[in-house]
């Protein structure tokens, strides 16, 4: 019954998209999509992270493929780091993606503007610098001399904690300075730290949780905490901007449907949280304890609303790190929420500012 609540509340969600008028218009790149009418491949990339929970529930209840319809087929491309994500972007292998502020921020600057558009929110919250108890860390200054891990070189974990170093006047080795900062997968991440070979790590959910529970560690500092009203973007919505211009039409479908998927989450948590350890255990070959799955998500917020201002703050700490020439002033164009707040406004929601 509850299943089929959602499925009701995501077609009248859907309804409101088709009556906006939108029309689709023929693209022709790698994805081989040809005239409207025809099949079109949707490939839609996110990882097997809390903290795209929405992307793992969507998926997992089939509340994308219900909303995109039975013309379009849609292909799972898997990342566990960002910038790999925006790689793909570039080459036309992913269409609509859910990924952190930093990657979608470089991607749009590299690509002058051209390869993508932040067309929702996904996720607030949800990242954390853990530490190991037995390596005495007690603020961001002990982590002068120490090994820190993150999931990639140029992420928002990794901006993040280079951000916190630089305002604790601390920098990486990388940079003259003293903490090693070490790129890994998240489950390598974990395996080092549990070896003793890493210090500390800053990571999303569910590694945060991993950490503390199986590899012996504290949170040192939660991400929310240094964000005005704790609330800060860890994953937003992107869509290639091609894909954008040839199919309006099912950019705001998929919309609608990441819209009720949030509010889905937020009314049925005990529902999503079944759905999301399914889909983790499908993607991963590993099950993922309750405890440690309950726990991670009592850290992690979903949303729609892509929290503009915590984003355009990612670009200017990106520029002080020295990873672009551009902060925020640079970022023109970079969001288009025109076919969320179609959706927003259509059901009776207020719309995105």
């Amino acid at each position: 019954m509850l299943l089929k609540k959602r499925r009701m509340g995501l077609a009248a969600l859907v309804g409101i998209g088709l009556l906006a008028g939108c029309g689709s218009r023929t693209e022709s790149d790698s994805t081989g999509n040809g005239s409207a009418g025809r099949p079109v491949t949707v490939h839609l990339a996110f990882f097997p992270n809390l903290t795209h929970a929405v992307a793992l529930v969507g998926t997992g209840d089939g509340a994308f493929a219900k909303a995109l319809g039975p013309q379009v087929k849609i292909e799972e491309q898997l990342f566990t780091a960002g910038p790999l994500e925006i790689e793909a972007v570039f080459g036309n292998q992913v269409d609509i993606g859910y990924i952190g502020p930093g990657p979608a921020i470089n991607g749009f600057l590299v690509s002058k503007g051209k390869a993508l558009r932040i067309v929702a929110g996904a996720c607030s919250g949800g990242a954390a610098l853990v530490v190991r108890k037995d390596a005495n860390i007690a603020d961001i200054k002990g982590l002068a001399g120490r090994k820190v891990g993150v999931p990639q070189t140029g992420g928002t974990q990794d901006i993040s904690l280079r951000h916190t170093l630089q305002q604790a006047q601390l920098t990486s080795t990388d940079k003259g300075g003293t903490v090693n900062i070490l790129p890994n997968t998240p489950a390598d991440t974990l395996t080092l730290f549990v070896k003793k070979d890493l210090d500390a790590a800053w990571v999303p959910e569910p590694w945060v949780s991993r950490l503390v529970k199986e590899g012996n560690g504290s949170i040192l500092a939660d991400e929310r905490d240094l964000w005005p009203n704790k609330q800060f973007a860890t994953a937003v919505v992107i869509v290639r901007t091609r894909f954008l211009e040839a199919h309006p039409d099912l950019v705001q479908k998929f919309l609608a449907a990441h819209t009720e998927t949030v509010a889905f989450i937020k009314a049925h948590p005990e529902d999503a949280r079944k759905i999301v350890a399914g889909r983790m255990k499908t993607l991963t070959g590993k099950t993922l304890p309750d405890d440690i799955l309950a726990q991670a998500l009592s850290h992690t917020d979903f949303t729609y609303d892509p929290l503009k201002e915590t984003v355009l703050t990612f670009a200017d700490w990106a520029k002080a790190l020295g990873y672009g020439k551009e902060d925020r002033t640079g970022l023109t164009n970079l969001f288009d929420l025109k076919p969320l707040n179609t959706v927003l406004t259509g059901s009776g929601k207020p719309a995105i500012p």
